[in-house]
């Protein structure tokens, strides 16, 4: 019996080898297929029209025009489109964290009469299509007189982003310790510093991994910069682009250098902080 199971485990071995290099076979495949359109882009970035057309997509450009950067980030307005997507994503990023902390707060540590109507207030917001509300905000801002304002754009990158931020936080203050607040009561504290000085330090993981997923959303935004937005000196980078694009000619390789930028701040955040998203989206999935 012993020699028998000595053999199953030299002939599982090689099967195993070769199983494990498959599925890594797999794996790369799968991963060139996901990296080809960002190195395509970026030979797009540094060609001229003609070898845009003229050239295979796999090909080298002949002479890189690192010119196309400099010509979309000055002449294509590209800076002022980028600082804009930048303090747009920033406050409302704020905002955002700051109105569902308190919601979430009052939620899961207090006990007040609606308190269940205005969950699921929140949960039904959550399946509302954005698409289906453009029409309404627009009337609404225009008769706020909110028209070509980024104040338009902070309050609706905040009032689509509070719920499913909500959603995210309320599992993770459900599995917290209520053993901590309860011994700062009755050692005197007050709600809000109940709340500024232990519940809040206590999110910083879950706090970090929705300000992330918020600020992919608001900075790859178009559909609402490009309703309620007019003025070139408040549109943001997701909007620029169509600066390229002429009745006549159509600059590819700018367009292809100002996708690049525009893709730059992104995958930088997701590549340095993919690790924190993972960790905030399981922080509260096991209570206790």
């Amino acid at each position: 019996m012993k020699e028998k199971k000595i053999l199953d485990s030299k002939l599982r071995s090689p099967l195993r080898r070769i199983a494990m290099g498959i599925l890594y076979f797999i794996l790369v495949v799968v991963a060139l297929l996901q990296l080809y359109p960002l190195v395509w882009l970026f030979l797009l970035s540094l060609k001229t029209n003609q070898q845009v057309f003229g050239m295979s997509p796999f090909a080298l450009p002949k002479s890189p025009r690192w010119e196309n950067y400099i010509n979309a980030w000055f002449d294509g307005g590209i800076n002022q489109y980028f600082f804009n997507s930048v303090w747009y994503t920033i406050v409302a990023v704020v905002l955002t964290l700051i109105l569902a902390s308190f919601v979430t707060f009052a939620l899961t540590r207090m006990e007040w009469k609606f308190k269940g109507v205005v969950l699921a207030l929140f949960m039904i917001a959550y399946m509302i299509p954005l698409h289906s509300t453009l029409i309404p905000l627009f009337n609404i801002y225009n008769k706020m007189n909110l028209i070509d304002n980024p104040s338009r754009l902070f309050l609706s990158y905040t009032t689509f982003n509070l719920p499913i931020t909500n959603y995210d936080l309320l599992g993770f203050y459900q599995s917290l310790p209520r053993e901590i607040e309860e011994a700062a009561v009755m050692d005197g504290c007050s709600v809000h510093r109940i709340f500024f000085r232990i519940t809040l330090p206590m999110t910083a993981p879950v706090l970090a991994t929705t300000a992330i997923i918020n600020m992919i959303y608001n900075w790859n935004e178009f559909v609402f910069v490009n309703t309620f937005i007019s003025s070139e000196k408040w549109k943001t980078i997701t909007v620029g682009v169509n600066n390229f694009v002429g009745q006549y000619l159509t600059d590819w390789g700018a367009i292809g250098a100002t996708l690049v930028i525009s893709i730059l701040p992104i995958l930088i955040v997701y590549l340095f902080l993919s690790d924190r998203i993972i960790e905030g989206l399981v922080a509260g999935s096991v209570k206790g």
